[in-house]
């Protein structure tokens, strides 16, 4: 991720490549009231994200899911999404499919995304994205850039709700890995 991070936007930030823990440790990001990853917790979501998708059969049968952990992580302060689509591709073609995210509904795909990520492993983007696998894709490099919404271009962004310290973050924390545990456990 963090390589990824760096290769798509080394020439326009100085932090590229550097996650949340290293640039943004004392803050608490949303997005349309949901709450990722404490910067501490950055690196185990994307671990357990990257250890789904390294599975091929897993990833066949659990992309949403797989997608869901990588967005939790919610590593950077710009260039989640980008970075997040093409690491995301990459793993489906390794697992012998992609997504033919050119014909998804991002407004629908967004919706079943925040489902995802406030009850982890329920498969709500498995389900949203099963009409749209494909075999996998000879160009991924041209499969990657006919994906809506990868310009980068502002739609709803994301928020410092604030410190890591606020009491009510910190139990909302709490929810957020009571749930991750037993996501992971089921």
């Amino acid at each position: 991720m963090l390589f990824t991070h760096k290769t798509l936007f080394e020439a326009m930030y100085p932090w590229a490549g550097q996650d949340r823990l290293q640039t943004a440790p004392n803050i608490a990001v949303s997005r349309g009231g949901v709450l990722f990853a404490h910067p501490k917790s950055i690196q185990n979501a994307i671990e357990h994200a990257l250890k789904l998708g390294n599975d091929p059969k897993t990833m066949r049968d659990k992309p949403g899911e797989v997608m869901g952990y990588l967005a939790h992580g919610h590593p950077f302060l710009d260039g989640n999404g980008r970075t997040i689509m093409v690491v995301h591709c990459i793993l489906a073609q390794r697992a012998g499919f992609s997504i033919d995210w050119a014909s998804t509904d991002k407004t629908a795909y967004l919706q079943a995304l925040t489902k995802e990520l406030d009850d982890p492993g329920k498969g709500f983007l498995d389900k949203y994205l099963e009409p749209y696998i494909r075999p996998a894709v000879s160009d991924l490099k041209e499969h990657i850039a006919a994906a809506k919404g990868l310009d980068g271009g502002r739609g709803e962004t994301d928020t410092v709700r604030g410190s890591n310290d606020d009491p009510a973050i910190q139990a909302e924390y709490k929810q957020q890995l009571k749930r991750d545990e037993q996501s992971k456990g089921a």
